[in-house]
Formats: structure tokens, C-alpha cells, sequence
């Protein structure tokens, strides 16, 4: 177990800090200090000082946006949040999954198993929906850790449980997690071709359109 991972989440212990956190991550990109702290309902003040405890432990990154306006008179640049690239994480005793996954995934490619690795995935993920049967479909993603946001008629997933797999096997994941995830739906009793691969900078590599809405009928 990391001691540095082990104090840098202990800092979410703080209901404030944790607040914080949620509101940048939750942002998609650059929040400022007057965003955060009125998402978690504090002043500027307290808000800046929590955000630069999480800056230093790692959990977030800072900077500066310009101002719009331009030449004397603009102000100074707006000191900015946005989640931290790198993971943390603890586990007691100590594991280290990724290193068995990577491995496998080393493996399947190695042996041209793509398509057998997709049935696996799918039938993981209508295994993994016994276990969520009647709840909605975004409570279920947030749940698995997909960050799922709506957006101009999509269900967005702004994290990818998978990342740092997918940085070494980008098309065997994300294919993989496509299958997951259409198993999922299927296993809701969804349709599973509303998941698509619809990559994004920093974001996971599918999304879902919204599900049809039922058709009016006229009556006489």
C-alpha cells in the first residue's frame, strides 16, 4: 500500500473537501473558485484553501484562464480546477490487478481472440446486471464508475473504469468495454445497441443515445 495514496484520500474524509472534489470533477474540464464553492455551498475563501489542500496531495491540478477582455483593466488571470490525470487508489492487503490485466490482454491480442474476448465481455455484463435489476440505467453506470452525464440527447460516461488499460490496448478495451456495456443493457432489459462507440478526449470511449420515445397513437 502507497502511503502518499493512502493521505491523499484521506482527504476526502472532510465532507467539504470531498464536495469540492465531486463539483470539479463533475465540471469535465476547468471549474473555477466561485463554481466550486458555490456547488458545495461555501465561500470563495474556504473554498480556495480546501482546493489547493487537493492540489497538493495530487487529487486535482490548478491554472489560470485568461480573462475575455483583454489590456489594462482586464484583471488578473482566473485560478482554475481540473481532476488530477493520475489514480489512486489502496487496497488492504495489497493487490495489483492491473498487472494480471494487462498481462491478459497482452494475451488475447497475441493470439488474434479479439472476438471471443467481446463474447466474454458481454456476458460479463449481463451477469454484472443480476445484481442491479430494477434500478435505473445511469444509478448502474455511476455504480460500476462511469460518471454518466446527459448531454444534447446522449447518456455520456465521463470516466473510463478502464483507463489505464486502455492507454496500453486502445482497440482491444474499448471494444471490450462496448461488449460490457451492450451486455449490460441487455441484461436491464435495454437494448444493447444504444451503446456505440463514441470516443472523447479524456472521457470513455462509448456512449448511449437516449431510448426511443413510445410513438402516440391517435384515437377517435
Amino acid at each position: 500500500m502507497r502511503e502518499d495514496h493512502l493521505e491523499a484520500l484521506s482527504l476526502l474524509h472532510d465532507p467539504v473537501r470531498r464536495s469540492l472534489y465531486e463539483a470539479v470533477a463533475g465540471g469535465g474540464g476547468e471549474v473555477g473558485r466561485g463554481e466550486a464553492a458555490e456547488a458545495a455551498g461555501v465561500s470563495r475563501t474556504l473554498a480556495g484553501h480546501h482546493l489547493d489542500k487537493l492540489v497538493e496531495a495530487g487529487l486535482l491540478e490548478s491554472g489560470f484562464r485568461q480573462q475575455e477582455r483583454r489590456g489594462p483593466g482586464s484583471g488578473r488571470p482566473a485560478k482554475v480546477y481540473r481532476r488530477a490525470s493520475g489514480e489512486r487508489s489502496v487496497s488492504l492487503p495489497p493487490r495489483d490487478y492491473g498487472v494480471l490485466a494487462s498481462v491478459l490482454a497482452g494475451v488475447v491480442d497475441a493470439l488474434g481472440a479479439e472476438e471471443r474476448a467481446e463474447e466474454a465481455a458481454r456476458a460479463a455484463g449481463a451477469r454484472m446486471a443480476r445484481g442491479h435489476r430494477g434500478e435505473p440505467l445511469e444509478a448502474v453506470l455511476r455504480d460500476r464508475g462511469y460518471e454518466p452525464y446527459t448531454e444534447a440527447g446522449r447518456l455520456r460516461l465521463r470516466n473510463c473504469p478502464f483507463h489505464a488499460l486502455s492507454q496500453e490496448q486502445p482497440l482491444l478495451v474499448c471494444s471490450m468495454n462496448l461488449a460490457l456495456c451492450q451486455g449490460l443493457l441487455e441484461g436491464l432489459g435495454d437494448r444493447p445497441e444504444r451503446a456505440e462507440l463514441d470516443p472523447r478526449p479524456g472521457e470513455c470511449c462509448v456512449s448511449l443515445a437516449d431510448p426511443p420515445r413510445p410513438s402516440k397513437t391517435n384515437e377517435d
